[in-house]
């Protein structure tokens, strides 16, 4: 079979060796419990949401803590790992896995809230303006964005791989590409944090107000 060609060397790894091993690192109880009191706070103001989609779903413990909090939502996920998606479709269905790029998605339907957590700091910065639109068109109301922030962007060294892991303002950037998008709640978790820790995750929910 042909291998897949990727437009970034960002989506080359995840999709191969590093990928696979990042799945054996987030599946812990303990990790399922910290999403839960995670998605409690950070969907406040979305109240009961109907559907969900979610960029860069790797096996679904984002989902599956969603899916604990609103038994009857529909739940759709993107990912590129074939192991993770694999996995991915056993937490909300096959059929509902788009397994490949984010930049190769295409949204046939309007979920009520689009959902990136932790993938926006590893995609290529020339990058962004095409995931921030794709966000913006699967979203039919609410997007939550769940990112290291940091005010001006830079580059992190990310476990000795370098122009993997970047910093920047994700939300404010999409507020400014898109006027009727308003922001309607905020907030940081800490890694520190004595029960329910995130790896320095501030979030913000926007919503579509035209």
């Amino acid at each position: 079979m042909e291998e897949k060609k990727y437009i970034t060397p960002q989506e080359e790894f995840w999709a191969g060796e590093f990928g696979n091993d990042y799945i054996n690192r987030n599946q812990s109880a303990e990790y399922l419990a910290s999403n839960l009191n995670f998605f409690v706070k950070a969907l406040n103001q979305a109240g009961r949401p109907k559907s969900l989609i979610e960029f860069g779903a790797n096996i679904g413990m984002n989902l599956k803590a969603i899916k604990a909090l609103f038994p009857d939502i529909q739940l759709g996920g993107i990912e590129i790992n074939a192991e993770a998606a694999k996995e991915l479709g056993s937490v909300i269905g096959g059929e509902n896995v788009f397994h490949g790029s984010i930049f190769d998605y295409e949204s046939a339907e309007k979920f009520e809230v689009a959902l990136i957590k932790g993938v926006l700091i590893h995609i290529n910065p020339d990058m962004l303006p095409v995931i921030y639109q794709k966000l913006y068109d699967a979203s039919g109301r609410y997007i939550l964005v769940c990112e290291y922030y940091n005010p001006a962007p830079v580059t992190i060294n990310y476990r000795g791989h370098s122009d993997r892991l970047f910093k920047r303002d994700f939300a404010g950037e999409m507020l400014e590409k898109f006027p009727d998008l308003k922001l309607v709640d905020y907030g940081f978790v800490y890694k520190r944090d004595p029960a329910f820790p995130q790896d320095d995750i501030t979030w913000f929910l926007m919503q579509k107000i035209g």
